[in-house]
Formats: structure tokens, sequence, C-alpha cells
């Protein structure tokens, strides 16, 4: 996949590795980033914190957030973002809902809210971008792996936006 190539090439020519926080994606976010040679190189430590509990433990999400805004919101993957940079230069957190249940008028099934994050000069820069898969599947087990497989792709499409924004003065503290 040419976009793995293109997040491989920005990570390492700037010296840098990240870190990922996964719910929705289960994983698989972290294991397309590994899916080519040398992923070692910019590939720092990946989570699945599937659970509050553990977005709180790993990630340092505040109880009162997810009480107040939900796991699934801006407000969780942008703390989830921060919260990896103590673990990496750059992160990138996905939060969301697969469906077929859980989804809500407000909350709709394919609803994802995405963290990007980068240390600059030693600072944090986050961005988090809400994403909407449009997936729809009659046959719901199916609709579930395609709007994940769908959330990925858009997770890595936008961090390769994010990293071409804020990389070029950036480096490894």
């Amino acid at each position: 996949m040419q976009l793995l190539d293109e997040i491989k090439k920005i990570l390492i020519d700037n010296g840098l590795k990240i870190a990922c926080a996964e719910s929705c994606t289960g994983g698989l976010v972290s294991s397309y980033l590994t899916d080519i040679s040398g992923s070692s190189a910019y590939i720092e430590q990946n989570f699945i914190t599937y659970s509050n509990e553990a977005k709180i433990r790993f990630l340092n999400v505040k109880k009162e957030t997810l009480n107040k805004f939900g796991a699934v919101s801006f407000d969780v993957a942008y703390q989830m973002a921060l919260g990896l940079l103590n673990y990496a230069p750059c992160s990138l957190a996905t939060t969301g809902i697969l469906g077929p249940t859980g989804g809500s008028e407000e909350k709709p099934i394919g609803l994802c809210y995405m963290g990007f994050g980068i240390l600059k000069e030693g600072k944090p820069i986050i961005k988090v971008v809400k994403f909407q898969s449009k997936i729809i599947n009659h046959d719901l087990n199916k609709m579930r792996v395609e709007i994940k497989k769908d959330i990925a792709k858009g997770a890595l499409e936008n961090l390769v936006g994010f990293l071409k924004e804020n990389v070029a003065t950036c480096k490894e503290t």
C-alpha cells in the first residue's frame, strides 16, 4: 500500500517513531503499519484500549471526560492522542462505533474520532478528526468488519496529512 510507504518515509526521514491507541479499530491500524518491512524503525508502542479503564490507565484519559462525553467523542480522542505522546513523539488514536448495535442519532454506527499528535519543539500539537464511515451492508457481521477497515484506512490517510502539516520542523526529542 503506497500510503504505508509514505508514512514510513516521513517518519524515518525525520527520525520519528509513532505510538497508536486503538479502540474501535482493535489493532487493525497497527497491523497495517507493521505490514511493511522495517516497521520497527518507526513504531514505538501500540495499545488496544478498548475499555474505558484501559484508556484511563495507559493514556491518562480523565474519568470525568469519559463520563461527560462518552468514549466516542472529540475530547476522548484528544486525550488519547495526548497521552500517547508519553510513549513516542507522534501519535494516532481511534475511538468509534462499529455496530451493528450501539449507534444513536447523535453517534451513528460508523462514527469515529481520530486523534493525531506530535511533539514539536517539546510541545504537543493535537488534531482530532471526526470521521463517518459510509459503509452499509445488510450482513451485519460483514458490515462491522468493513467499517473497521474503512476507519483504519481513513486514520492512515489522515495521519499522512497530519504529518505533512506538522513534521517539517519536528524532530524526536
